[in-house]
């Protein structure tokens, strides 16, 4: 086998990441050298590679689906927003600066050349590339620019599987009015319909489903039914809701649970790295906005954020950093994570991210951040009290300038992070995916908050949690997608005299 193709969505969050790491790994499991790709991509959720670039998270998902080390080739343009007009553009894995809408399509060429280029060297080492898209090819406004739907479906001839998200309502209308909103050219190369997150009988969905392919001349593929259990590695922050669970919490071990309140910043980033605590039973892991929320909690995360003293500002304007102090005057835990960390501190300066200078942090421990170019990229390993092993990933433009409480852990042979009472903070992302290390660190969490009745389980892997939804998502492919014909469309690519849908253009005389 060997091909490629393309799967878009008709929104966002219509499911492209999880059915691309369900095709990866579905592939991967019968012996085919498959690799992901996505042009470009918009999130503050991203890891860091052995080569020390940075990429979407959900682009390292779909590389281990396929058993795979994560790359900067499978996600080469990455945008990190920082606000609602701006964003970092990160460029095979380095941050070049920071684009506006406008400004940023004066890079369209150089980015198209970059994308074209490390998709060409995937499909030259790998059997298959499975691409992803972003956002909606719908967005014809965006169409001269697009460097990730139908461009590159365009400029690398690829057959196009067009995903709908039936959870959100009205399905067939999104899916036949994505295809009859496109130029001729690009209706040509959408090969069919996926529709998912289903519920109920899908025979009741057929009629539908035979009078979509009537109007369109293109099959549905097949109907992905809503599972629970599809939740880690979410790949947009913007979908932590405030107030909602993380992850499927399950029943204690002992006779109390421990709370958990993550902070849902503004600029939230890596939002991802509480997941590693909603893996473990008994824990109860919720995002908050509003102060009340913090009060009854066993501890509270501060994550890290894309517009530190931004996020820091608004922690101020909502009452939680009023309730922060309360809670450490309290003595109530508190960790904080990358940017949440270094507003734990004393003293922000940052001529960096939001050009405001010296600004007042929380107080909470005695630390001084400096922001600095270049960002901070990198994987790191080292240890915990007694030798614990632990390991994560940086990517930070703050600097720690000065420390006055005891470091945390030792990474790398240095000192990292800093402790004080029951207040932690790192700029390590990932560290509690390291299992020994979250299993001793919870149980100091329950005795800080007096939960004597909460016992920590002794056999979560969260790298097996992962792996076994990256499993359940190519069973979820395997059972109901016509596997059959993906592989036709990855081989032959899309098939010819595709039926082009007309729309009604408005009269010169009624415009």
């Amino acid at each position: 086998m060997k091909g490629a193709l393309l799967v878009a969505g008709t929104t966002s969050d219509a499911g492209k990441s999880v059915v691309v790491a369900g095709l990866c790994r579905m592939l991967a499991r019968r012996g085919v050298r498959v690799a992901p790709f996505k042009a470009q991509n918009m999130s503050n959720n991203s890891v860091v590679t052995p080569e020390g670039g940075e990429i979407g998270r959900a682009q390292a998902l779909q590389a281990q689906a396929c058993g795979l080390e994560p790359g900067v080739r499978f996600n080469p343009v990455l945008l990190k927003p920082g606000s609602d007009r701006r964003s970092q553009l990160v460029v095979r894995g380095k941050a070049v600066g920071s684009v506006g809408a406008r400004d940023y399509f004066q890079h369209r060429q150089e980015l198209r050349a970059v994308v074209a280029a490390e998709l060409a060297s995937l499909r030259a080492e790998f059997d298959v590339v499975i691409c992803e898209g972003a956002g909606s090819p719908a967005e014809i406004n965006l169409r001269a620019t697009d460097l990730a739907n139908m461009g590159l479906a365009q400029e690398a001839e690829l057959p196009v599987l067009l995903v709908g998200d039936i959870d959100r309502g009205g399905v067939l209308a999104h899916l036949f009015g994505t295809v009859a909103i496109l130029e001729p050219e690009d209706q040509q190369l959408i090969s069919g319909f996926v529709i998912n997150k289903f519920r109920g009988d899908v025979e009741l969905l057929r009629p539908g489903l035979d009078r979509l392919t009537e109007l369109t001349g293109r099959p549905t593929l097949g109907v992905i039914p809503y599972t629970d259990d599809l939740w880690i590695d979410a790949e947009d922050s913007l979908g932590t809701v405030s107030d909602a669970p993380v992850g499927r919490p399950r029943p204690p071990v002992g006779t109390e649970w421990l709370t958990v309140a993550a902070v849902r910043l503004p600029r939230i980033s890596n939002s991802t790295d509480v997941e590693a605590l909603a893996c473990e039973p008994g824990v109860s892991v919720r995002w908050v906005s509003e102060p009340s929320r913090l009060a009854d909690a066993d501890l509270v995360v501060l994550p890290g954020s894309k517009a530190t003293v931004s996020d820091l500002e608004w922690l101020r304007r909502s009452g939680i950093a009023d309730a922060m102090h309360a809670r450490a005057r309290a003595g109530g835990p508190i960790l904080g994570i990358c940017g949440g960390y270094q507003m734990l501190g004393r003293r922000i300066v940052d001529q960096v991210e939001s050009g405001a200078g010296s600004v007042d942090g929380l107080g909470l421990l005695e630390l001084d951040i400096e922001f600095a170019d270049p960002k901070v990229l990198r994987r790191s390993s080292g240890h915990a009290d007694a030798g614990m092993p632990v390991a994560g990933y940086e990517i930070h433009h703050g600097r720690v300038v000065h420390t006055g409480d005891p470091a945390w852990l030792a990474i790398d042979g240095a000192p990292e992070g800093s402790v004080r009472a029951a207040i932690w903070g790192t700029h390590l992302h990932g560290l509690l995916e390291s299992d020994e290390f979250r299993r001793a660190w919870l149980r100091s969490v329950a005795v800080a908050a007096g939960r004597t009745g909460f016992v920590v389980a002794e056999d979560v892997s969260v790298a097996e949690v992962r792996s076994a939804q990256l499993d359940l998502l190519a069973d979820l492919i395997e059972h109901h997608l016509d596997t059959t014909l993906i592989e036709r469309l990855l081989t032959e690519g899309a098939p010819a005299g595709l039926p082009t849908l007309h729309t009604q253009p408005i009269a010169a005389s009624q415009a």
